[in-house]
């Protein structure tokens, strides 16, 4: 038996396809539309492509996009004020700054000169905050754990009472995605725990999950003997083993032995077009949650 694919691929245009109906909608009702800004500082070629990437994503769904491109020498003071510039505009419910930044410039005390209301990234401490808080609290959930918890969902796991195992604790992933699935909720309502590097006997606590989540950073980290028969299996690792020589393209591999696993589970996310897909698509979805808080006022 090998185990159904949840593909973030799919479930990727499913999504855009609700947010695209949406946007058409809030512009006929209120003559708005989201207004995303990305700014990105420099030319990393890495930076460049993820920033088109969102820029094209945005601009398919009917979005008023600004792409504010600034010259590596930029001062951090220059960048704080143009923050501020945006976070006073009316018509820009979204603002992202492409990491990283140049040495000279404080990722934090940017990142949080960002008004949290339109922080759709879910990076600043107040929207941190409001995630730990849970319900109408929660405004901008993290990107990559809401797109996970949407495959989650999305794929017919059942989460209310399940035992689902964390493999990784870094404020991106898997803080946020513990919260978010222990929480009181559609999509929730799990008993969580989360393990590490320094977790004793990682692979007895991997053997209980119903619904496995693995953020570590380590290609084929996770063995088959620790998957449980059945079980959902989420792999948000991406990890560059090798360069294919006919293509020229980065080989991929996730945290999870992907060959064996499937052989075991009965759901599982590939890699690529399991979770990366997803992020972007949620970055959008705040966006529009964030344009109709600002239309409507609330």
């Amino acid at each position: 038996m090998t185990a159904e694919l949840i593909s973030g691929t799919d479930i990727r245009k499913e999504i855009l396809a609700e947010l695209k109906a949406e946007v058409e909608d809030m512009k006929a009702k209120t003559g708005k539309v989201p207004g995303l800004v990305t700014i990105l500082v420099g030319s990393s070629p890495a930076s460049i492509s993820y920033v088109t990437l969102k820029v094209k994503t945005a601009i398919s769904l009917g979005f008023h996009e600004i792409q504010d491109d600034q010259p590596d020498d930029i001062s951090e003071a220059d960048l704080l004020a143009l923050i501020d510039k945006y976070n006073n505009d009316p018509d820009i419910h979204g603002i992202l700054i492409q990491l990283p930044l140049p040495k000279h410039i404080d990722d934090k005390k940017v990142l949080n000169a960002i008004n949290p209301d339109k922080d759709v990234d879910g990076f600043h401490p107040v929207n941190v905050g409001r995630l730990m808080i849970g319900g109408d609290e929660v405004l901008y959930p993290p990107c990559t754990p809401a797109g996970i918890q949407e495959l989650i969902v999305r794929s017919g796991t059942e989460t209310s009472g399940a035992e689902v195992v964390v493999v990784g604790r870094s404020n991106i992933v898997g803080k946020p995605i513990a919260i978010m699935m222990a929480q009181k909720g559609k999509g929730a309502n799990s008993t969580v725990t989360i393990v590490h590097t320094r977790t004793k006997d990682l692979a007895s606590h991997c053997k209980r999950a119903d619904i496995l989540i693995v953020a570590a950073g380590v290609p084929d980290l996770v063995k088959p003997e620790w998957i449980k028969p059945g079980s959902t299996v989420i792999d948000v690792g991406v990890n560059r083993v090798g360069m294919n020589e006919k293509t020229g393209k980065a080989i991929l591999k996730g945290d999870v032995d992907f060959e064996a696993a499937k052989k075991i589970c009965g759901k599982i996310t590939p890699v690529p077009g399991g979770v990366g897909p997803m992020t972007i698509t949620m970055l959008m979805k705040n966006t529009v949650r964030s344009a109709w808080k600002h239309i409507e006022g609330k």
